[in-house]
This record gives C-alpha cells, sequence and structure tokens, in this order.
C-alpha cells in the first residue's frame, strides 16, 4: 500500500510547521530574560507630561555665552563650568542615561569646590551614554544633553 499526501494536505503542514516554528520564537523570547524588552524609561507620560519645562531649561542653556562642556579623558568624563560662574551656587544633578539598558543609569550630586566635576569612566561600560546635566544658577534653570561613546 502505497501513503499520498496531496497538495492540500501539504500546504496545511508546511503552515502547521511555520506556525509552530513561530510560536517557539515567540514564547522563546518572552521567557528568556537574555531578551530583555522592558521600557527604556519608568512612567513614560509623566516624563512627557514635563517635558515643556525640559524645554524651557534646555532654551536657557543654549543661551548662555558660556556653558558647562563634558570632556572625555582615558580614565574619566570630565564636566567644567565656566569659570566665571559661582561654584558655590551651583546646585543640580548629571544624569548618565543608557539607553539599552536603565540598569545601569546613575545620578551624581553636582557639588563644585573647582570649576570641574569627574566622574570615574570604572563605572560606565562601553557603548552610547547620554549625559543631562541639569543645574540651578542665579534662581534660573538650566539643561543640557551632550551624548558620548566608551570603548
Amino acid at each position: 500500500m502505497q501513503f499520498k499526501i496531496g497538495w492540500g494536505t501539504s500546504i496545511v503542514i508546511a503552515f502547521s510547521l511555520f506556525i509552530t516554528f513561530i510560536l517557539f520564537f515567540v514564547f522563546t523570547v518572552q521567557s528568556d530574560s537574555k531578551y530583555d524588552n522592558e521600557l527604556v524609561v519608568e512612567e513614560y507620560y509623566k516624563k512627557d507630561a514635563l517635558y515643556g519645562e525640559d524645554y524651557v531649561k534646555m532654551q536657557n542653556a543654549e543661551n548662555l555665552v558660556k556653558k558647562p562642556i563634558v570632556i572625555q579623558s582615558k580614565d574619566s568624563i570630565e564636566i567644567k563650568f565656566p569659570a566665571s560662574m559661582q561654584l558655590q551656587e551651583v546646585k543640580g544633578t548629571v544624569s548618565f542615561y543608557r539607553p539599552s539598558n536603565k540598569k545601569l543609569d546613575f545620578q551624581v550630586p553636582i557639588s563644585l569646590s573647582k570649576p570641574s566635576l569627574l566622574i570615574p569612566k570604572m563605572n560606565l561600560v562601553g557603548g552610547r551614554w547620554d549625559i543631562f546635566i541639569d543645574w540651578e544658577y542665579d534662581s534660573k534653570s538650566y539643561k543640557l544633553k551632550e551624548t558620548i561613546y566608551i570603548n
């Protein structure tokens, strides 16, 4: 006795195998922590609601004649504030934001005794980092964003 498979049955088998493969792939990606698909920003809508405030701060920073600059050296990241600022009056934070992994994000408070703030690179893994300098000076708020790449 010979067993024959018709073209209709072949199509159903092919579709079934394809759907099985896709479902296996989807379940594997969803259950494996290696493929972490978390949100990049917690409380996205709250952050978006404050964007107007951030825009004003960024515009204030853009209007400065002398802005803080980010200098990357072999061992550290240096954030240099203009010498014309009274350093004791500069208050705020420097946020290091890793777009690909929020677990690596951290903040450093701005407390200046000299015109620069040093952050050691040993805490930073290689890749892209967004640095947000958010500070207040002379009763005005400022925000500056810099992107760096670490090898």
